[in-house]
């Protein structure tokens, strides 16, 4: 049974679901640069390489969900962490965040009730070993800023990470991911990569 595109929040119909018959739970999937926000009783679930995820969810009302993203970082760039280089870079990261947050908000969230919990940041792919712990050091500091507590985190090491999140409830499954039997992750943070590495930013968003 998957998700009826009619009972999802706007904005979500191109997100793959399914019936998770284990958990026996409507799920989300997400891809490399997806979010998925829901206000019902559902599982958002996706395989974090690199990238980083944060679960973010109005604890009171029970809105929630969860982004899946990577920076863009050029070679050359990646020890100018701090300098003026990598405004874009933050330009992207805060998108990525505001979208979810922003989404949440519209649905009946606010903002004094959100909880957050991150993880992600993984050093998996070859050639890009750094670019894990700065996804994590972005969105730290970014929730620093903000003033949002984090609940729960598991970042950084040298291995990938599945993840499970109930926004209804805040409950995240983890399980670290030893070995892949295939490289379909692997490609598919690289394909990412290239994809958002010259791709511009569209249009600002303002936190609400």
């Amino acid at each position: 049974m998957v998700i009826p595109v009619s009972s999802r929040l706007p904005g979500f119909d191109h997100i793959n679901t399914y019936y998770d018959s284990i958990h026996q739970i409507n799920t989300a999937k997400l891809l490399p640069g997806e979010y998925y926000v829901t206000s019902k009783s559902e599982a958002v679930v996706t395989v974090l390489g690199s990238c980083v995820s944060a679960c973010i969810r109005d604890r009171v009302f029970g809105v929630g969900g969860m982004n899946h993203f990577m920076l863009p970082i050029h070679e050359g760039e990646r020890s100018k962490w701090k300098s003026s280089v990598v405004d874009n870079i933050t330009r992207y990261g805060n998108y990525a965040m505001e979208h979810l947050i922003n989404c949440i908000l519209a649905n009946g969230g606010m903002r004094k009730n959100l909880e957050v919990k991150v993880f992600g940041g993984g050093r998996i792919v070859q050639g890009m070993s750094d670019i894990g712990d700065c996804n994590v050091r972005f969105v730290l500091d970014y929730l620093r800023e903000e003033g949002l507590p984090i609940v729960a985190q598991d970042l950084n090491g040298n291995y990938p990470r599945k993840i499970y999140y109930f926004p209804k409830t805040g409950r995240v499954l983890l399980k670290k991911l030893a070995s892949l039997h295939n490289d379909t992750l692997f490609e598919r943070e690289k394909r990412y990569f290239r994809a958002i590495e010259d791709a511009p930013v569209g249009g600002e968003v303002d936190l609400f």
